[in-house]
C-alpha cells in the first residue's frame, strides 16, 4: 500500500504523513493539508458494489484504510471506526422520497448534525496518536453552528485533549450554543463579538502563533485544529457519499446535492468522486453568500460581507476548503497576511485552477432567504418531509439543476435544532431532540470576547483587540 503524503496548499515542499498532519492542524505558511490528486487511492466498481451489504463502519474502513493503512494497523483502525460509528450512537438513514430523489439523513448522532461523523473520527484518531506519543493537544475550533457542538461532544472528557471553541454572537441558535457551553470540564466555549469569518480568522491566528503556544503551554506545537482546516475532518467526509451510493444505486451514476458553507462536505464528495464513486455531478448549494457560484460563472473570486441566512451554519463568505478545491484542480489560493499573521486580503488566486473541469464536475447555485422557507413548505406539503433550512438549500439546488439521474440530498441537521424557522415555514414546531431537551435545563459556562471587530467595506474583520483579548483569556484559563 502506497504511503499517502499530505502537502501544504501554500508550500508544496512540506510533505508529511497523516499523523503529523493531524497533530499539526494547520500546514506551513498558513496552508491546509491536502493530498495530491494523483495520489488519491482508487476503488473499483466491484469494491463499491460490495458496500451494499456493509455497515457504515465497514464502508468507512474500505474508504479510509487506503489513506491510513501504513500508519494504523487494520485491526486497530477497524476497532476505532466501529466505536466511532456505532449504530446505537450514530445511525445513518437514506430516505427514498421519489423514484429518483433520496435524502441522506446525517442527523441522528449525539449532536444531531452531520458534523458528528467527522468529529467522532477526528477525536478518536487524535486520541490514538497522542496516547501513542504521550502528548497533549488543545484543539481550537471556530463554528458557524454545528461544528462546535459536534467537536466539543467528541472531545469532551478525553484525557489528552482540551477544546477551545469560538462561536459568533447572535448567529447561532440557543440550542446550538448549549451543546458547547453546558459540557464544561475540558471544553471552553467563547462567544465572539463578530461573525463566523471573524471566529475563523481568530482560530487561524492562534493556530499560526507558535510563540503564544510556547508561552502558555511550554509547547509550540500544543494548538491544533478540528475545523474543516484539519485533514482529520476532511477524510471522513469522503465516507458518506459511498454509504449513500450503496443504498440507492448499483453501478449507475448519481447526483449528490450538498448544502455548502465551509465546503467540507463538498470537498469530501470531490475526493469520493476521484476515488471512483460514480457521481455525474456534485451540486453545491449555498445561501445568499454567493462568492463560489459567482466564481464558477465569472472566473473571478471576490469576497463580500457575509449575509445572514436561515441556513446559519452556511453563513460563510470565504470557505476554508476552497483553497483545497483550487489546489485539487491545479491552482493556488491563499490569504494575504501582514507580518503579525493577520489577514489583509482574502482569497488571492495567483495560479488559476482548471475552471472548465471544475464547472464540468460541480454545479453551484445560491438560494435566497425566502426560498429557504418556500422550499421547506413545498416539501412538507408534497411529501410530508420536514427539512431543516440547510437541507432546504440542498433540495432547492437539486430542483434548479433538474437532474435526470438518481439523486441524493444531504440533510445535515435535525429540524428540531431550528424550531422557529421550521415553524415559520410549515406552521408546525418540530420536537427538540432528547439530548438537547436535557441541555436546556443545564447551566452554561461562556467566555466572552467583548472587543469589537473591525468594520470594513467588505464586512467585519478580526481586530487586534479581539486577538489580544482572546489570548489573555486563554492564558487565564490555562495558567491558573
Amino acid at each position: 500500500m502506497k504511503q499517502i503524503q499530505f502537502h501544504s496548499t501554500n508550500n508544496d515542499s512540506e510533505q508529511v504523513d497523516f499523523e503529523t498532519a493531524l497533530l499539526n492542524g494547520m500546514a506551513s505558511e498558513y496552508g491546509l493539508y491536502m493530498m495530491a490528486r494523483k495520489d488519491i487511492p482508487k476503488l473499483s466498481i466491484e469494491e463499491i458494489k460490495a458496500m451494499q451489504k456493509m455497515s457504515y463502519a465497514e464502508i468507512a474502513f474500505q474508504v479510509l484504510n487506503p489513506f491510513l493503512g501504513n500508519e494504523i494497523p487494520e485491526d486497530e483502525l477497524k476497532e476505532l471506526l466501529n466505536d466511532a460509528y456505532r449504530e446505537d450512537k450514530i445511525p445513518t438513514e437514506v430516505q427514498k422520497v421519489t423514484d429518483k430523489i433520496n435524502i441522506l439523513w446525517l442527523t441522528k448522532g449525539p449532536t444531531y448534525s452531520f458534523k458528528d461523523y467527522a468529529a467522532r473520527f477526528f477525536g478518536r484518531m487524535l486520541n490514538y496518536f497522542l496516547a501513542k506519543r504521550g502528548l497533549k493537544r488543545t484543539v481550537v475550533v471556530a463554528t458557524s453552528g454545528d461544528t462546535g457542538g459536534a467537536v466539543a461532544d467528541a472531545l469532551h472528557g478525553l484525557d489528552s485533549v482540551n477544546n477551545v471553541v469560538f462561536f459568533p454572537k447572535g448567529s447561532i441558535s440557543a440550542e446550538q450554543r448549549r451543546q458547547m457551553t453546558t459540557l464544561k470540564e475540558n471544553v471552553y466555549a467563547f462567544e465572539v463579538n463578530g461573525d463566523f469569518d471573524v471566529c475563523q480568522a481568530l482560530a487561524k491566528n492562534l493556530l499560526g502563533d507558535k510563540d503564544f503556544a510556547e508561552e502558555v503551554f511550554s509547547d509550540s506545537e500544543r494548538l491544533t485544529s478540528a475545523n474543516s482546516i484539519s485533514i482529520g475532518r476532511l477524510l471522513p467526509q469522503a465516507v458518506y457519499p459511498f454509504f449513500a451510493y450503496s443504498r440507492v444505486a448499483d453501478g449507475e451514476e448519481v447526483v449528490m446535492s450538498i448544502p455548502s458553507g465551509n465546503f467540507g462536505d463538498m470537498m469530501g464528495t470531490v475526493v469520493a468522486k476521484q476515488m471512483g464513486l460514480p457521481i455525474s455531478r456534485i451540486l453545491c448549494g449555498v445561501n445568499e453568500n454567493l462568492e463560489f457560484p459567482n466564481f464558477l460563472e465569472s472566473g473571478k473570486y471576490v469576497v463580500e460581507a457575509s449575509k445572514k441566512s436561515p441556513s446559519s451554519a452556511m453563513i460563510v463568505s470565504h470557505p476554508s476548503n476552497l483553497a483545497r478545491l483550487i489546489d485539487f484542480y491545479g491552482g493556488h489560493m491563499y490569504d494575504e497576511r501582514d507580518n503579525d499573521g493577520k489577514v489583509v486580503k482574502e482569497g488571492v488566486i495567483d495560479k488559476e485552477p482548471n475552471i472548465e473541469e471544475m464547472r464540468k464536475d460541480i454545479f453551484s447555485v445560491g438560494v435566497n432567504n425566502e426560498q429557504h422557507f418556500k422550499t421547506m413548505k413545498e416539501v412538507y406539503d408534497d411529501y410530508g418531509v420536514v427539512l431543516d433550512p440547510h437541507g432546504a438549500v440542498g433540495w432547492r439546488a437539486l430542483e434548479l439543476f433538474d437532474a435526470d439521474d438518481i439523486s441524493v440530498i444531504y440533510e445535515t441537521a435535525d429540524p428540531g435544532k431550528f424550531p422557529l424557522d421550521v415553524e415559520k415555514a410549515i406552521g408546525i414546531k418540530p420536537e427538540l431532540p432528547l439530548g438537547m431537551k436535557k441541555q436546556a435545563e443545564m447551566d452554561e459556562r461562556v467566555y466572552n470576547i467583548e472587543s469589537g471587530s473591525d468594520q470594513t467595506d467588505k464586512g467585519l474583520k478580526l481586530s487586534d483587540e479581539q486577538i489580544k483579548e482572546a489570548k489573555q483569556k486563554i492564558k487565564e484559563i490555562f495558567l491558573k
